[in-house]
């Protein structure tokens, strides 16, 4: 993936080794969601929803059913994963509303037609998400939207994302986010919170799509 892109992520999978300085009580006062992030929730249905569509994608890109069972062991940790994605998405929102930034349709479809030419055609560009980033066809222009505001935020907060300075910066935007939010997890899908050594804010053991790549820490987890 080209340089731009590179910049653009962070490497989240540092979560995983490290115990978080908060963590959520989620269950029974939220029956039937996954998560409540601020006003928000995230039903279990609607995480299953995304997951299946990975699922799906990856049941058409592949040749037989031995194939196929091979991708699914290599994303064995794709619920969590996915839900990660799905709760950082909307810390990622309110991080944005803080610092005053805003992203246009027209940005993403930039950034997507630029991708695009770079993969080969929208077809490999779908392709290259699902079997890199676990995310289906239906979900690209979501993870595409959260690339776009991860740079875009990241310039707002001068956090050079290729230096740990700036990924020290850029997480310290999240995790106040975070705070502000009060995320609430289901304790099903494990423990969300803000590691004190890195700083780094997200759900332990689980990486996102569009936050790798930075500072050099860590090495990644299955998705």
């Amino acid at each position: 993936m080209h340089r731009r892109r590179r910049t653009a992520l962070l490497f989240s999978a540092a979560i995983a080794a490290a115990a978080p300085l908060l963590t959520a009580c989620g269950s029974d006062a939220h029956p039937g969601a996954a998560a409540v992030v601020g006003d928000d929730r995230i039903t279990v249905a609607q995480l299953e929803n995304r997951v299946n569509e990975v699922r799906a994608a990856q049941r058409a890109a592949s040749k037989d059913d031995s194939q196929y069972q091979q991708a699914v062991a290599q994303t064995s940790a794709l619920t969590r994963n996915t839900l990660n994605g799905m709760v950082l998405e909307k810390v990622l929102d309110q991080a944005l509303k803080d610092a005053g930034v805003t992203v246009t349709r027209k940005e993403i479809q930039q950034y997507r037609s630029g991708l695009e030419t770079e993969a080969g055609g929208a077809a490999a560009l779908e392709a290259a998400y699902l079997q890199r980033y676990s995310v289906a066809p239906e979900q690209l222009e979501e993870s595409l939207r959260s690339d776009v505001e991860v740079q875009k935020l990241a310039a707002a907060l001068g956090a050079d994302l290729n230096s740990p300075e700036g990924g020290t910066v850029f997480w310290k935007a999240l995790s106040t986010a975070s705070e502000k939010l009060d995320v609430d997890l289901n304790p099903r899908y494990g423990s969300w919170g803000v590691d004190k050594a890195s700083g780094r804010v997200g759900l332990l053991e689980a990486k996102t799509p569009w936050l790798k790549e930075v500072t050099g820490a860590g090495s990644q987890e299955s998705a």
